[in-house]
């Protein structure tokens, strides 16, 4: 499918503006991540704990930052996931491995006490375990005459744990009477896990602890993943075309990633492992449309060797433009819809895609080819140069001539 047939847009011409637009684009970035010291790093790199809530109706952000903060030292974070999911990550910083754990029971423990109302040692059934349930359910059910081998209560209580966390409770329950439907749960065993448990507000969903030493290891090794992509790239673009296409390409790779994590600092957003996912994606993104390019530079130009090499960029450029907007327009509308409807856990992910597709496409054009235009006019402006300066070879005849009519005047 061809949208653009027989185009002549003079892309090279409008080099410039885009060259000037990416050299603000990067110095904005470039000053932000100098002021804020670097970029804001997610639990994946500096370490910390992250726990994800789901509450049984809209969370209280500002209560939950609150009471949290009072129990834990160090910076808080809460965040709403998407709208309509009723949960919230909350984050804290690293410190030592000790703290970790610490910070992670005083999150468990302040929400419990703030919202989740325990009375009279109850056990709450939302957070519990299945062993803490076997255990408190087993002597209560004997007390009500319930007789249950422990074999039967152990698969009385798994069947009743994933029904609690299947969706659309997705591990919370409003009441006991909706465990009435699972196998084995009579009204007897309703009305003793009615006296010794109580279904609290929220469910802790998921819980991540990471260390600060994984954390600098993860940062380290995504560094590197990073780098070693662009350099193979580099290696195989020089070995097919030639090393300034492979230099021209890999400089449009670093200057589409340098803008994006600049955008990820003005913005104050993490950069967590999905955003590395998303980066390394727009690196193999953006180099195969360079590539596409750049090989039908090559085949115009053993097509038209007199023809000017500006003019067989644009050509180029104009030929392929169909493929670029579509490729790059699907992707763009696909990742947009991400960004938009994907919630909090893709928005790193797709907030990187989203400005990286769009910076890959221009760059490809107004940062890669300009840089090969540039070298080859160098190199040929530089080759002409020494001719011109020679000084003209006179033949010995000549010579002779001319130094015989000096005599001749003397």
């Amino acid at each position: 499918m061809e949208l653009f047939k027989n185009t002549n847009y003079d892309f090279l011409g409008w080099k410039w503006p885009f060259i000037i637009a990416s050299l603000v684009l990067s110095v904005a970035g470039l000053t932000s991540l100098a002021l804020k010291g670097g970029p804001r790093y997610g639990i994946d790199f500096k370490g910390g704990t992250l726990m994800t809530v789901k509450f049984s109706g809209k969370p209280p952000v500002d209560e939950i930052r609150s009471a949290v903060s009072k129990r834990v030292t160090g910076e808080v974070t809460v965040q709403n996931f998407e709208s309509g999911s009723n949960e919230v990550a909350i984050g804290t910083e690293r410190r030592d491995d000790r703290q970790l754990d610490q910070n992670r029971r005083a999150i468990l423990d302040t929400l419990t006490e703030k919202f989740g109302q325990p009375a009279g040692g109850k056990l709450d059934f939302n957070n519990a375990g299945r062993d803490a349930l076997v255990s408190r359910l087993r002597d209560a059910l004997a007390r009500n005459n319930v007789a249950m081998s422990d074999a039967q209560l152990q698969k009385l209580v798994g069947d009743m744990v994933d029904f609690r966390n299947t969706p659309p409770r997705s591990g919370l329950i409003a009441s006991f009477d909706a465990l009435s439907g699972v196998p084995g749960v009579t009204p007897a065993v309703i009305n003793t896990l009615k006296q010794e448990c109580y279904l609290a507000p929220f469910a802790v969903r998921d819980v991540q602890v990471v260390g600060p030493k994984v954390g600098a290891e993860l940062r380290q090794r995504a560094i590197w993943a990073t780098l070693a992509a662009l350099g193979g790239m580099l290696v195989y673009i020089a070995v097919r075309f030639e090393w300034i296409y492979g230099v021209a390409a890999v400089v449009a790779c670093f200057h589409d990633t340098i803008i994006t994590i600049g955008f990820f600092s003005m913005f104050n957003k993490e950069i967590d492992l999905t955003v590395i996912a998303a980066l390394l994606t727009l690196v193999g993104y953006s180099m195969n449309d360079t590539i596409v390019i750049f090989d039908r530079i090559r085949e115009n130009l053993k097509l038209s060797r007199r023809e000017r090499l500006d003019d067989v960029i644009n050509r180029s450029v104009n030929q392929t433009l169909s493929r670029t907007i579509m490729t790059s327009g699907l992707t763009f509308l696909t990742v947009l819809a991400l960004f938009l409807f994907g919630g909090e856990v893709l928005h790193g992910f797709s907030f990187a895609l989203v400005v990286g597709i769009i910076i890959g496409t221009y760059s490809s054009v107004f940062v890669a080819s300009p840089i090969v235009l540039f070298w080859h006019n160098w190199f040929d402006q530089r080759k002409r140069s020494p001719a011109g300066m020679a000084p003209a070879k006179v033949s010995p005849a000549k010579d002779a001539l001319r130094k015989g009519s000096v005599k001749a005047v003397k």
